[in-house]
């Protein structure tokens, strides 16, 4: 079997396994739990910090079909939730917005979003690096961010929240990740390690949390090399 890294292997699969991050997953929690679900979502933070990791879950949440509806605890087994950890969901598309910056790849985003999901509930939208679309391609998203259909959900990630424009963050609901503590990453350092039966002083943990610089992704990075 293939070696898996450490930062996929150990992804946080429920909101509750999200290191760092509390005030964000319990307020989605509590949206899901009050059936009060916006339409868009703005995840921001330096990276590393779990946005896109967040941006799976909730989409899990919203489409497990396990559950009779919406769940705070999406299942780990289901079809859709496992395709969508794998990020090979027919309605979870995801997107890079570095790599597909121009105003023709959001008009056929448009244009697929008018469709029903295939077998979920929603049809959802991860747009990575959302900051990197042109002004075109923004204002042929801020079209679908005004009305969306009620089948649709976008989730928005970026590092760089100031280049977003202030028209599309106003339709979403914007939710601030911070960086990660060193004393959390090397909390979860050292709970990994146990898993895996792997013995290390807890210096060295510290010292490698320190060198992640707040991002767990750059930490498990450093200590899969180690």
């Amino acid at each position: 079997m293939a070696y898996q890294v450490l930062a996929r292997k150990y992804r946080s699969w429920t909101f509750d396994e999200l290191v760092g991050q509390e005030a964000v997953p319990t307020t989605l929690k509590n949206a899901i739990a009050c059936e009060r679900i916006h339409h868009g979502f703005l995840f921001t933070g330096t990276r590393g910090v779990g946005k896109t990791s967040a941006a799976r879950i909730l989409a899990r949440s919203l489409n497990c079909l396990k559950a009779q509806g919406p769940t705070a605890s999406p299942c780990k087994k289901g079809e859709s939730c496992t395709a969508i950890a794998e990020g090979q969901d027919i309605d979870v598309i995801e997107i890079d917005a570095a790599s597909n910056t121009g105003v023709d790849n959001i008009r056929e985003l448009r244009s697929n979003a008018a469709f029903r999901p295939a077998r979920a509930r929603f049809k959802i939208y991860i747009i990575d690096e959302v900051h990197m679309l042109s002004t075109g391609a923004f204002n042929a998203l801020l079209k679908t961010l005004e009305e969306p259909p009620g089948h649709v959900k976008f989730i928005l990630a970026t590092t760089e929240p100031q280049k977003v424009p202030a028209t599309i963050q106003s339709r979403c609901l914007r939710f601030d990740f911070r960086s990660i503590s060193m004393d959390e990453i090397a909390r979860h350092f050292a709970a990994i390690l146990k898993k895996e039966g792997i013995e290390a002083d807890d210096a060295v943990l510290r010292r490698i949390a320190r060198l992640a610089n707040g991002s767990m992704r750059d930490g498990l990075s450093l200590l899969d090399q180690l």
